[in-house]
């Protein structure tokens, strides 16, 4: 008897244990659809190859395409440089304009900060 209890005793852990790890890959999978990394970007605010679309390309060489949140005119800030934050979402559908470069990822804009009126 007192063989069984000692298996039951470490039958507890190793199942909380499976138990955190389905929990913990359900999470990222969840995370993966919606989205919902932030990001923050530094650099010159330029129009991007779609329409209602911006760019801005980061200190690390990466492009991000931009499309703004509700109430945010991205177009103020044309030629700006701007710090950004915002949320990795999937490109969106449309046309793209011939001689802009493609984008690393896709963000919605949640916060701009105007660094300066002039790029470098």
């Amino acid at each position: 008897m007192f063989l069984s209890i000692q298996r039951a005793l470490w039958a507890v852990p190793l199942f909380a244990a499976l138990l955190v790890n389905i929990a913990t890959a359900a999470d990222k999978k969840a995370s993966a659809k919606t989205g919902g990394n932030d990001v923050t970007v530094t650099g010159c605010l330029a129009k991007g190859d779609e329409a209602k679309e911006y760019a801005i390309k980061g200190e690390d060489g990466k492009t991000y395409g931009l499309y703004s949140s509700k109430g945010m005119n991205l177009g103020e800030h044309l030629n700006h440089k701007v710090t950004i934050t915002g949320k990795v979402t999937k490109e969106r559908e449309g046309k793209k304009e011939a001689g802009r470069p493609e984008e690393s990822e896709h963000l919605k804009v949640t916060n701009l900060t105007m660094v300066s009126t002039t790029c470098p």
